[in-house]
């Protein structure tokens, strides 16, 4: 059976700026759709053809900040697999944002890791192997 994640649902503090961050690391993605939810609040499908992300205009402030690997419940980082890390790396420093990379040295992939405007963390890998055994080699680096 082949599963695929086809989109994620988030509810963030402005759709724009989620925007300017997705299509920042992803200059492919486009809007598929931008309307109301069924609750009345913005809502914008931006992605590719195949996946996409739900981006879901928050109504109310959270009751306190969200902070990933805090221990709390809840969502620590999206993974994407991207053909050239250092392309996504350069674009997102270039529009300001702060690149949250841990150390991982690994001989057959690169990942680099950017916190959005709203403080969430996103991991971007790059394989530099088509052997599954060393692209899922973990003894060699902390599998965060």
């Amino acid at each position: 059976m082949r599963v695929q994640l086809e989109h994620a649902n988030l509810t963030v503090p402005d759709v724009d700026e989620a925007i300017r961050f997705v299509q920042t690391a992803f200059p492919d993605f486009k809007i598929r759709w931008d309307g109301k939810s069924f609750i009345g609040s913005r809502t914008v499908h931006i992605g590719t053809d195949e996946t996409y992300l739900a981006l879901n205009d928050a109504r109310h402030d959270a009751a306190e900040p969200w902070v990933p690997y805090s221990g709390k419940p809840g969502l620590n980082h999206l993974g994407y697999e991207v053909d050239d890390a250092d392309g996504v790396r350069e674009r997102l420093a270039a529009a300001g944002y702060n690149d949250s990379t841990v150390p991982n040295e690994h001989p057959h992939r690169k990942r680099v890791y950017f916190h959005d405007a709203f403080g969430n963390d996103w991991e971007f890998v790059e394989y530099t192997s088509d052997v599954a055994s060393e692209r899922n080699d973990y003894e060699i680096e902390d599998p965060t």
